[in-house]
């Protein structure tokens, strides 16, 4: 006997009337009876299978794949290898909305920190997002060997203090002041800064480089192409 008519399969399922009534036309699910007044009446297992199209469409299977678990003589093959293709689609997917919102942050962040920026530039989003993290891996680099260096001077007092060996500290700072100037020369070699007058990315030179202020992100230099003096947008690069 048929328990549910369309109204109330599509209440119990969460579903508009409408896309019951779609299901039976694309094939999915037919009402096991027609009343004499037409009406569609569905049974329990008709509930059921309903309950499982809702299911598998939840998991984002397409109608057309939906209907072949249903036909299937193994379903749970079918659907197993359904999945498998799902999972690689949305990791795909994944993939694209991490790249997405990693170009809405550089974008956001080139703009906040006051850079100029061009449909072109925009365009080259590829390349503004590496050299963001090269920037990035630069700076960690640059932390690390300070740190090193910050080790090495303390453990010279510390050694010292409680001791009285004061050799060791001594001789770590030939080593230590040829660590600085190595490090200082490589940054200054990977950097380049961008001017916020006319965009163009330069090189200072070197004493302007050690002498300027500056903050994590930007220093005060003056532009090598407008002459503009102003606070520069620091990124990675060797060549201008």
């Amino acid at each position: 006997m048929s328990d549910y008519t369309t109204g109330e399969l599509a209440r119990l399922c969460g579903v508009t009337v409408r896309t019951v009534q779609f299901y039976d036309a694309r094939g999915l699910l037919h009402p096991s009876e027609l009343s004499e007044g037409g009406r569609r009446l569905y049974s329990e297992g008709d509930f059921r299978k309903m309950r499982m199209i809702c299911a598998l469409k939840t998991l984002g299977l397409s109608l057309d794949a939906i209907q072949g678990v249903l036909a299937s003589e193994k379903p749970e093959r079918v659907l197993l290898l359904l999945l498998e293709e799902q999972e690689r689609r949305i990791a795909d997917e994944q993939g694209a909305l991490e790249r997405q919102h990693r170009a809405v942050e550089t974008v956001r962040e080139t703009i906040r920190s006051g850079q100029m920026i061009s449909i072109e530039s925009i365009a080259d989003m590829d390349r503004m997002m590496e050299e963001k993290k090269k920037l990035n891996k630069l700076h960690l680099g640059v932390l690390a060997i300070g740190m090193v260096m910050s080790g090495l001077q303390w453990g010279g007092v510390i050694l010292w203090i409680t001791t009285g060996i004061w050799w060791p500290f001594a001789a770590c700072w030939p080593f230590v002041i040829a660590l600085g100037i190595l490090i200082t020369r490589m940054y200054y070699k990977s950097t380049l800064y961008i001017c916020p007058n006319c965009g163009a990315r330069f090189r200072p030179k070197l004493r302007d480089f050690l002498w300027s202020n500056h903050t994590a992100k930007t220093r005060l230099l003056t532009c090598t192409k407008c002459s503009n003096r102003g606070w520069c947008v620091e990124t990675y690069g060797k060549t201008e």
